[in-house]
């Protein structure tokens, strides 16, 4: 039974089935990815940035004979933003190739096509089933990142903290564990404005869209915290200018607290060549150790063409560990595919 549902107002049970089927996808397909706990699950898949909205589908096995719900065996949503709506799906892997995800899937592409949306995109994990699944329903594969874990119990943390030391003449770097400060958020949203048309044309579907402007930015953070999503930042300041001239941002997810992840990190192309994209994110694992005791792993994503980046966090010990990829679709065509696919 597939139907409509609200993550706000669902049962605790319900909550929980959804919990055991993520986690047994987990196993099946990350295996070296911590398993989810029920911390602001609710919240994680309910609350959004305004603007924006989310509707979400659960398929859900027949009740047993004493009336004991049945199980929750898959689940998609599809985050409706600007022109795109991105997806998100899972089946557990004992209800695998029996359709259910094509029906979870064109119950979403029909609720985006009534909607008005013309595209949708899913991120799409290297080496897992969901390779085969999309591309056999048409999508194109729009970008590629590698995946990279640090493990802290193996960090060098003298090393670190001589990278950390490494400040060049001429900035202060500035640790903020709740977001950008009020008083720099102007130079902040400057500072992404300006990564975001340097990277423009790459081909980068936006799945996980930054803000760039002040207000954005402040709402960002606002839903970061209703998710249960601890946000961490550390800045590099033009003394002179008072200009953000780098900065990168770690966000500690109540759902997964053991594995943070790595967002945005930004060096200002007048601030280029003078080492603070090394000294800012070893100064980022230094707060993280003493603020974040329980963490053990941060998880970063870059693009291979990011050759810079790929050697910073090559001296910080993280490892490569699987290539993500945006799949995108259009919409009117997924549709007409599903449906006479039948």
């Amino acid at each position: 039974m597939v139907r409509e549902w609200d993550p706000r107002t669902a049962s605790a049970a319900e909550v929980e089935s959804l919990l055991e089927t993520l986690n047994a996808v987990l196993s099946a397909d990350l295996p070296d990815d911590p398993p989810w706990q029920d911390g602001a699950l609710r919240e994680y898949l309910s609350e959004v940035m305004p603007g924006e909205r989310r509707i979400s589908w659960i398929a859900q096995e027949e009740p047993a004979a004493d009336g004991t719900p049945g199980r929750i065996v898959g689940h998609v949503n599809v985050l409706l933003l600007g022109d795109i709506g991105v997806l998100d799906l899972l089946v557990h892997p004992d209800a695998r190739r029996t359709g259910l995800g094509r029906r979870l899937l064109a119950t979403t592409a029909h609720r985006a096509y009534q909607e008005g949306f013309s595209a949708i995109g899913v991120e799409v994990v290297g080496g897992t089933p969901a390779v085969g699944f999309y591309r056999s329903l048409g999508f194109t594969r729009e970008y590629v990142e590698t995946r990279s874990v640090l493990r802290l119990a193996q960090v060098d943390w003298a090393a670190v903290a001589d990278m950390a030391d490494e400040i060049s003449p001429g900035y202060q770097i500035e640790f903020c564990p709740d977001g950008p400060p009020e008083h720099v958020i102007d130079a902040y949203a400057r500072a992404k404005s300006e990564a975001r048309d340097a990277d423009s044309g790459d081909g980068d579907l936006d799945l996980r869209p930054s803000s760039y402007d002040p207000q954005r930015l402040r709402d960002s953070v606002d839903c970061l915290h209703r998710r249960g999503m601890k946000p961490y930042i550390v800045l590099a300041r033009h003394v002179d200018s008072g200009e953000v001239a780098a900065l990168t941002e770690v966000v500690v997810p109540a759902q997964h607290p053991a594995r943070a992840d790595q967002y945005d990190t930004i060096v200002r192309r007048a601030h280029r060549g003078r080492g603070l994209d090394r000294t800012i994110k070893a100064r980022m694992l230094l707060e993280l150790r003493s603020a974040e005791p329980k963490l053990a792993e941060v998880q970063t994503w870059n693009a291979d063409a990011n050759e810079a980046m790929r050697r910073v966090n090559a001296e910080l010990g993280f490892q490569p560990d699987r290539k993500w990829c945006e799949y995108g679709a259009d919409v009117a065509e997924l549709v007409h595919r599903l449906d006479k696919a039948g």
